[in-house]
């Protein structure tokens, strides 16, 4: 039974009429005989200007850019450095002679509030989507064309959140661990495969 503060938000998000329940992470793995001549010259990613942010400390802010694991400021950037570090991070087994480089824009980057991850139950989900591209470094080719990566993650919430917290392993840390993991297989890197669904109440 969902403790009380997790079934407000159920019902809360049912009111709203934006609860999802199913969640996945899932995209196309990358041919690894390919990617094995790559090695990783730059990411970047970009969060466009048209993407919504909120500094509202709600259960279901509605925007496409929920973050407050970092000091007040471009919510939009820190979500991209966030993005540009796990990807980096999942990038960096590459070990070949052509130089690359990852591409990527958000589409969604939909963390956890503070007053969200607070909560306890089966509640809270860090819903992050983008759209990946590799080009060679030097001639700007199209070596793997556009595919959208849909990222999801059951977050740690209430109890767990603040053991996690007391560890070092923040909101931030849990995420770019996530999106590495995600990275690595994509690449055809030795790795295990972090696609799935699953079902958790969240926006």
């Amino acid at each position: 039974m969902l403790k009380p503060v997790a079934l407000a938000l159920a019902l809360t998000l049912g009111v709203a009429g934006c609860a999802h329940n199913s969640w996945e992470t899932q995209y196309e793995q990358l041919n690894p005989v390919t990617t094995a001549n790559w090695r990783v010259a730059d990411v970047r990613v970009s969060a466009p200007q048209t993407l919504t942010t909120t500094e509202v400390n709600s259960y279901v802010p509605d925007a496409d850019v929920v973050w407050h694991g970092d000091p007040q400021g471009d919510r939009r950037a820190q979500a991209a450095a966030i993005v540009a570090q796990g990807i980096r991070d999942g990038a960096s087994g590459l070990r070949g002679a052509r130089p690359v480089v990852i591409n990527a824009t958000i589409s969604q980057f939909h963390a956890l509030t503070p007053k969200a991850r607070g909560m306890e139950g089966n509640v809270g989900v860090h819903d992050i989507r983008y759209t990946v591209t590799v080009t060679d470094a030097r001639t700007g080719e199209t070596l793997a064309p556009a595919q959208d990566i849909r990222a999801d993650k059951a977050a740690l919430v209430g109890s767990a959140a603040a053991d996690a917290d007391a560890r070092g392993f923040t909101q931030k840390v849990e995420i770019t661990q996530h999106l590495a993991a995600v990275t690595r297989h994509w690449l055809g890197l030795p790795a295990t495969d972090p696609r799935g669904a699953f079902n958790r109440t969240g926006r």
